[in-house]
């Protein structure tokens, strides 16, 4: 058998989609703290070289001494219109102008960057110059500058954070597969025991956990389900074993007399012969059409809905089907219902034909409403139904001992064929104790219909 995949497939998912996602977030991320921290450094860098323009522009305007003393910058210099150094810290003693970058009218600061290189080291400052107009030699600029930090001249901030984005996202993966993996743990298990229940074995279950989770949850489904399944096998079993022994025992007699009309030529009551085979004939017909409408039945099948009068339902089946005892009906008006003409009629010749067989003299039939739904009550004079046996009539192929004993000829499906056709016009069907304590009482209850017919 080949292996179950779905468990892999769904960890593989799961963590590439965990990983993408956070891949997203983390690179939004990182672009964005890359360039936070760059303007905090270059804002910082700025705010420094500021500070010690304006104090080296106070001691030029105080001293003007050419020495400029330093305190956090080091590179400070006082530069002439034409690039003449006047002035300079230690560290800028006779180096050229850091730069000749000269404000705008009606303004006394710039900013600016300058790059050097030497011994073949490229670095970059950070400058900010002051405009002194009142300097004895004219009008000079008062530079200060600082080296970018590394982080702002190259790509080491970026590197940085991408490598810290990759440990994150291996760190993100190896977990979201390690708990995907345990998480699917439950479902590997109650696989390998679904894969070892078969179809002749469905009375197994599978083993519920301790703990209230969602797969505990499927499990419960899961053997509730098999439960249902088992039932519906069990039930198929047996119908299969009662239509075999029912189709078994007319065939079989049938078989018989034909048999013994051809073993026997001179025999002259070939008509009794042919009548008894055509009898055994029809109990067959009979337990076929039945053994089709249950399938019918079982699948769903129904025609189109209409609405249906109980009581002209009632009173045609009356009129139209012969009755060995007395039927008295009580019939309310306006009694409507929705629903399959042909199983409705189907439905109320089973009852009658039931109540019929069963009856010692007459049959009473009453159409009714009560709370909400439309009510049928057909009711016999005969022997009555045993309270434990109430259920079991309605099971396809159950016949009680007395009414194998009156009727021998019946199939065994019509108040299972009853209770299905009920069933499927949402209503019910059951045996109640009868009123006079007398006989068998039969209910039948279906939904009104709110349309008029």
């Amino acid at each position: 058998m080949a292996s179950w995949r779905r468990p892999r497939s769904i960890r593989a998912r799961a963590t590439l989609t965990t990983v993408m996602i956070f891949a997203v977030i983390l690179g939004i991320g990182s672009a964005a703290t890359s360039l936070a921290i760059r303007a905090w450094l270059s804002d910082r860098a700025v705010q420094l070289v500021s500070q010690a323009a304006r104090q080296a522009y106070e001691v030029n305007r105080r001293v003007n001494d050419d020495i400029l003393p330093t305190q956090q910058v080091r590179r400070l210099q006082v530069v002439a219109r034409d690039g003449r150094v006047l002035a300079a810290s230690l560290a800028m003693r006779g180096r050229p102008a850091i730069t000749r970058a000269w404000p705008p009218d009606n303004d006394n600061r710039v900013e600016t960057r300058s790059c050097a290189t030497r011994a073949g080291e490229r670095t970059c400052f950070v400058v900010v110059g002051l405009l002194d107009t009142n300097a004895p030699a004219g009008g000079v600029m008062v530079y200060a500058a600082t080296p970018e930090s590394a982080l702002v001249t190259g790509h080491t901030l970026e590197f940085g954070l991408a490598g810290l984005s990759l440990v994150l996202l291996a760190l993100l993966g190896w977990g979201t597969w390690r708990a995907v993996g345990r998480t699917l743990e439950p479902v590997d298990e109650m696989r390998e025991e679904m894969a070892s229940i078969s179809a002749s074995d469905l009375g197994r279950r599978l083993t519920v956990g301790d703990d209230e989770t969602e797969f505990c949850a499927l499990t419960r489904t899961i053997n509730t389900t098999l439960e249902r399944l088992d039932q519906a096998a069990e039930r198929q079993r047996r119908f299969v074993s009662d239509a075999s022994h029912e189709l078994r025992t007319p065939l079989t007699g049938l078989r018989t007399k034909l048999e013994l009309a051809l073993s026997d030529p001179e025999f002259e009551d070939h008509s009794q012969t042919i009548r008894s085979a055509l009898n055994d004939a029809e109990r067959l017909q009979a337990i076929v059409n039945d053994l089709l409408l249950l399938a019918h039945l079982d699948a769903g099948v129904t025609g189109d809905p209409e609405s249906i009068d109980l009581g002209e339902l009632v009173a045609g089946e009356v009129r139209r089907r012969p009755s060995r005892h007395e039927i008295r009906t009580h019939l309310a008006p306006d009694v409507v219902v929705r629903g399959d003409r042909l199983q409705l009629m189907r439905l109320l010749t089973n009852l009658l034909a039931n109540a019929d067989r069963h009856a010692a003299n007459k049959v009473d039939v009453h159409v009714a409403r009560q709370d909400g739904d439309a009510v049928i009550e057909i009711a016999d004079d005969g022997h009555g139904i045993p309270p434990e046996e109430r259920e079991r009539i309605f099971q396809r192929f159950a016949r009680l001992d007395s009414a194998r004993s009156r009727d021998a000829g019946g199939t065994g499906l019509g108040l299972p064929i009853a209770r299905d056709i009920a069933s499927a016009h949402q209503g019910v069907l059951y045996a109640a104790t009868s009123t006079n304590g007398q006989g068998a009482r039969l209910v039948l209850k279906l939904p009104l219909s709110l349309a008029t017919p």
